[in-house]
């Protein structure tokens, strides 16, 4: 110190650190109600704010009253200088940790808008994250007189032996990046790769594709793989997708009366079963001259994927029904054998008679 503390100097600090540590507090209790409120709306930007400003605000509010206790004191100019240096390296790193959730929870809600469902594309949170992370310490180490250049250059020649050893796991970093880029998946689409593996997508992150089976198993795909595979997609061009059931009928039966009770079940089915498409006007097209009856396939439609079972289910329960109730036959599978005259033609092997 360049003087002598004075009991003055002690009430002026001690005024200035309860003034910051209060203000801290009364902010922190003013956010909190703002919290709860920005909670009724619908909009979740205001949330993030919200949640935002109570990380920052208590700690630049107790940063000031620490500021101005260090200005009251009869501080040497380089203890002063040391003092505020070390109060901005400690603002800068809250702003950046702040910054960095920020960012990720903006781009997190951000892919919830997108998809619609509950997984997210944690890849793209990620990089943000660590992009932020990253600017926030170089700018720490440039306000501290830290030179960054040579930094710089050492992480650009080190970088080439890094991307060396680590090929694979770069290669599923920008297979990632580039299937969520071009969109042809993304989280909450159901897919079919040419190997076998189906399921919705959960999440893309920066190694790998998670994609939960209707069994609820989950199956872990590298992205480079399958950015490289030929792959199914059943959200696009659109969510809905068509439902082909097949069904068959005796030859005696009249078609006329069979399409027209078909259609009838297929309209009820899709306006009374869950993922049904009510608009959707049912299609049926006789195919085939079968074995044992007349073969046909009926169109109906789903909203989605898993909807498909359903709808299934209860259109060939209802059409059972129907079709027994008009008498119209669903034939079992049946051959006719025509065995040869043994009075009049020899079979092999056997002399006539």
């Amino acid at each position: 110190m360049n003087r002598a503390l004075t009991l003055h100097d002690v009430i002026v600090v001690g005024a200035a650190l309860v003034c910051g540590a209060a203000g801290g507090v009364l902010l922190r209790l003013a956010l909190r109600w703002l919290g709860e409120r920005a909670r009724a709306t619908r909009w979740s930007g205001d949330d993030i704010i919200v949640d935002t400003l109570r990380t920052l605000a208590p700690w630049a509010s107790m940063a000031a009253g620490v500021a101005a206790a260090a200005a009251a004191l009869p501080l040497t100019p380089t203890v002063g200088h040391d003092v505020d240096q070390t109060l901005v390296a400690a603002l800068i790193l809250v702003t950046t940790a702040t910054a960095a959730r920020v960012v990720a929870d903006l781009v997190r809600s951000l892919a919830l808008s997108r998809s619609g469902v509950a997984g997210t594309a944690t890849i793209f949170v990620n990089i943000t994250r660590i992009a932020v992370l990253a600017m926030g310490v170089l700018i720490l180490l440039e306000t501290l007189g830290v030179s960054i250049a040579p930094l710089l250059t050492a992480l650009g020649v080190g970088g080439l032996a890094v991307a060396l050893a680590l090929q694979d796991t770069l290669a599923n970093l920008f297979a990632g990046v580039h299937i969520l880029a071009s969109k042809t998946v993304q989280p909450g689409h159901y897919i079919r790769l040419s190997s076998g593996e189906e399921g919705y997508v959960v999440d893309i992150n920066w190694r790998n594709t998670a994609v939960r089976q209707l069994s609820d198993n989950l199956v872990i795909i590298p992205n480079a793989k399958l950015g490289n595979t030929i792959m199914t997609n059943f959200h696009q061009p659109e969510q809905q997708m068509s439902v082909m059931v097949q069904a068959k009928v005796g030859y005696g039966s009249d078609l006329d009366h069979v399409e027209r009770v078909t259609v009838e079940v297929a309209g009820k089915v899709m306006s009374g079963v869950e993922g049904g498409v009510v608009d959707h006007e049912a299609s049926v097209r006789f195919h085939t001259f079968g074995e044992s009856g007349i073969d046909f396939s009926v169109f109906l439609r789903a909203l989605e994927f898993s909807d498909q079972y359903l709808i299934k289910h209860e259109f060939m329960k209802e059409l059972h029904r129907r079709f027994r109730a008009e008498g119209i036959e669903i034939p079992l599978p049946t051959r006719t054998l025509v065995l040869p005259d043994q009075d009049r033609v020899p079979l092999p092997g056997r002399p006539a008679i």
